[in-house]
């Protein structure tokens, strides 16, 4: 009887494994934005979420894409495809960023700019610039990592989008472009020497390209060099207003020819802004490149590329003129077979040992701030003592969120409040520069549901109730709804079946230089030597 009891027991775990499984399988695939349209074409964005200024390199069959992170951490996300329509978020290439002291606390818009990924000597390289503090290198043997610690390569306020080119002689080079916020000049584009190692700037700056009279603003430069050319793609004219430029020279220093090879023109994708040529395994052409759609952030598109006359067009040249236009839908690329369908993460069920690769903190993450739980099968937010002197959100690091992943989309969240002193929180965000959540608050005697809406955060606005009731327990749902033109409707349950909307209306803004995200926080305003926690069942995105 014991045996048969054990057999049972056996077959029931191994029926859980099976279903589990098979429900992370189906997870896997977003719910609410699939490129691939399953019959050989695909639509854009490849990715409707917020990967701004993205790179790509190709390794054999593999493409992998990196783009900037700013001041969410980890950040240098790498992204992974076989056909370069369906990607998965693998990892993240920067652990914290640095120097740690200075964003160990939020630091909106700063951080990590347009970042460039290359492989070389079989090792991959991520050039990124921080305005504040210059251009660092990292590398790694695989994607995957360990990559390894910043080095600073060349330092200085206002130094982004650098971009490496190995050249056939062995000299290597670097090119990038200015942040008049903090350079005081921009549309202007400079290569420098790099030592073999390409860790440190050797000889002078040297301008090979002023922009300011026809190309202004012009930045986001990536080195490439082909056809007996070298070519620098380079984005002017703003991010949300601007069109795709190339320039090419048979020098390295120039002089540089340039012409426009994409540019909005009768379509609906603005922009279009800077990303990557990607020459394909069989030999095809394609730019990947980000629209600017405010709350929703800097998406990604995937354009078809062709060369006439030793110049690049990108997307569909209509009229002849040389000057691509984006596409919604095409062709897939071919790359010799077919791969199954793929998209980053966005649910997270919180078993195991580690949570969702999607998730980033707004600052250096500290191990106060929370935890998996293994097999407990929760995420664990510990309510950490708000900053000094802040009354909103935006100054707080433990703010743990995602991208918006699509244009519409509803997450619900399930979690239990275990409050321990007077004044600790718990709630559900929508942020950027305005923001909205609804939360559970402990006061002294009873414990309340709050929403609370701030408008202008970065500018110093101050956070209004716009609705509180008495709330009788600690497991709750929250949910928010987000439809067309990122107006977020919020809701609450506490069985998971029926739920009651409250302070609707809300129109999501994104942040500094990013999206909005949606995702949570745990605070408390007395310092005490225990605080009260937030258990996060689980996070899903349905339609």
């Amino acid at each position: 009887m014991k045996n048969r009891h054990s057999y049972k027991i056996y077959l029931v775990l191994l029926a859980g494994i099976f279903i589990s499984v098979q429900s992370m399988a189906q997870n896997d695939i977003s719910k609410v934005w699939v490129a691939d349209n399953g019959d050989g074409t695909y639509k854009n964005p490849i990715l409707h979420a917020d990967y701004s200024d993205p790179d790509v390199v190709r390794v054999g069959a593999d493409y992998y894409m990196t783009a900037s992170s700013f001041n969410c951490v980890p950040g240098l996300p790498i992204l992974h495809s076989n056909d370069l329509v369906n990607w998965r978020l693998i990892v993240y290439a920067l652990d914290k960023q640095v120097p740690e002291e200075v964003f160990n606390t939020p630091q909106h818009g700063n951080g990590v700019w347009a970042p460039c990924i290359r492989y070389h000597n079989n090792e991959f390289y991520i050039y990124y610039p921080d305005p504040d503090f210059g251009i660092y290198m990292i590398k790694a043997e695989k994607a995957e990592g360990p990559w390894s610690k910043p080095v600073l390569v060349k330092g200085g306020k206002g130094l982004i989008d650098p971009s490496p080119l190995w050249d056939d002689d062995g000299k290597v080079y670097m090119v990038h472009a200015f942040a008049g916020s903090r350079a005081r000049i921009k549309s202007v584009i400079v290569v420098n020497e790099l030592n073999a190692e390409g860790t440190e700037v050797i000889g002078e700056n040297v301008m090979v390209f002023d922009g300011h009279d026809g190309h202004s603003t012009i930045e986001g430069p990536k080195f490439y060099k082909a056809n007996g050319y070298y070519y620098i793609f380079a984005p002017a004219g703003g991010v949300s207003t601007g069109w795709q430029t190339v320039l090419r020279s048979k020098n390295v220093y120039g002089p540089y020819e340039i012409k426009t090879v994409m540019a909005q023109g009768h379509t609906d994708i603005n922009g279009p802004h800077q990303g990557a040529w990607i020459n394909s395994s069989t030999g095809e052409d394609w730019f990947i490149h980000f629209q600017d759609k405010e709350a929703y952030g800097r998406i990604v598109h995937l354009n078809p590329m062709k060369w006439e006359n030793d110049w690049p067009v990108i997307g569909i040249d209509e009229d002849g003129d040389g000057i691509g236009e984006p596409v919604l839908t095409y062709k897939k690329p071919n790359v010799g077979q077919t791969y199954p369908l793929a998209t980053p993460p966005e649910s997270d069920e919180f078993n195991g040992n580690s949570s969702g690769v999607q998730w980033q903190w707004h600052a250096n993450p500290h191990i106060s701030f929370g935890f998996p739980s293994g097999n407990l099968g929760f995420y664990r937010l510990n309510c950490i003592v708000r900053p000094g002197g802040s009354e909103g959100l935006w100054e707080v690091p433990n703010i743990l969120a995602q991208k918006f992943p699509a244009e519409e989309f509803t997450a619900t969240t399930k979690l239990d409040f275990t409050a321990r002193t007077a004044s600790e929180e718990t709630g559900f965000v929508v942020m950027g520069e305005d923001y909205q959540y609804i939360s559970l608050r402990n006061l002294e005697d009873k414990m309340v549901l709050r929403v609370v809406r701030c408008k202008n955060a970065r500018t110093g606005g101050k956070e209004e109730e716009l609705h509180v009731e008495d709330f009788d327990g600690t497991e709750i749902y929250f949910r928010v709804k987000v439809q067309k033109g990122a107006m977020c409707s919020f809701s609450y349950s506490t069985d998971g079946k029926k739920f009651k909307e409250v302070a609707n209306g809300f129109e999501a803004r994104p942040g500094r230089w990013i999206g909005a995200k949606i995702g949570y926080f745990a605070l408390r305003d007395d310092i005490t030597n225990d605080s009260g926690t937030a258990d996060i069942d689980w996070f899903r995105i349905t339609k």
